[in-house]
């Protein structure tokens, strides 16, 4: 596997001029760095060069909104960020757009870094599960704060314990089975994105081995495809899990119709 990595200059030109005073630094911390060969790893680089061209292309792009007459960029992003804001609303509810800048954030970078690989000179930042675990951690600990945020810390950890009208006698088995359970999603995220990336990348380095320039074009171009439904699967499953976290059941009367938060029976439709 090794044998299979290429150098990338952009990496090794930010070693060149960071790397020096970085491991001074890290030397004075005690880290011992005189057997590394890279101190910034490739993958820190390529995420910060993806950071900086959103924050770049953002700036950019705020200054050249116009109302009266927008580009054809505005008009796409626009139509991006509608689509984003109809799934917030459709899975989580009404409260769904506010937890849209996380979101999107999240999957610009994710898809921005699957097609990362893609680029000659580059590499895929997700084909690296040190990415792909920040990602994931980010994402537990946001839709976990917004839980006890939205339904209290007693109340977020009752529904941990046992579900709406199940006996109280259940939440010795039920709460560690849904802790289990919230820990394999944080495996999941980092696993699934990290393992397609990484499987992705690593076909296309062996076929560009063997034969360069014509056999990888397929795969490159599924590579397109591929990285941007992981980066869309990651987003939903961010939405699902803060869908969870965040909607506060409501007691049902016995006839199973809605009770509002003043007891009052909904209307049916």
């Amino acid at each position: 596997m090794e044998q299979l990595e290429h150098p990338l200059w952009l990496v090794d030109t930010v070693n060149a001029v960071f790397g020096p005073p970085i491991a001074a630094l890290l030397g004075r911390l005690g880290f011992d760095l005189s057997h590394t060969e890279q101190v910034i790893p490739n993958y820190l680089v390529v995420s910060a060069l993806i950071v900086l061209a959103i924050g770049l292309g953002s700036a950019l792009m705020k200054s050249r909104l116009s109302i009266e007459n927008p580009g054809r960029v505005q008009l796409l992003l626009e139509d991006g960020l509608s689509g984003l804001y109809g799934l917030l609303e459709e899975i989580i509810g009404p409260k769904g757009p506010r937890y849209a800048t996380l979101v999107g954030t999240v999957g610009l970078f994710i898809l921005m870094s699957n097609l990362a690989g893609l680029v000659p000179g580059l590499m895929a930042p997700t084909s690296n599960i040190n990415v792909t675990l920040g990602c994931a951690v980010t994402v537990f600990v946001y839709y976990h704060f917004h839980g006890v945020k939205e339904q209290g810390v007693a109340a977020y950890i009752k529904h941990f314990a046992a579900p709406p009208g199940a006996p109280v006698w259940i939440a010795p088995i039920y709460f560690p089975v849904e802790v289990i359970s919230h820990c394999s999603r944080l495996l999941s995220l980092t696993v699934r994105l990290f393992g397609n990336v990484f499987g992705e990348e690593l076909v296309i380095m062996i076929l560009f081995s063997l034969i360069p320039f014509i056999i990888p074009l397929p795969m490159m171009l599924l590579g397109i495809v591929t990285g941007s439904l992981q980066a869309f699967i990651f987003v939903m499953l961010t939405m699902i899990y803060l869908q969870g976290a965040v909607t506060v059941d409501h007691d049902q009367d016995h006839g199973g119709e809605d009770r509002g938060p003043a007891g009052a029976v909904a209307a049916p439709a």
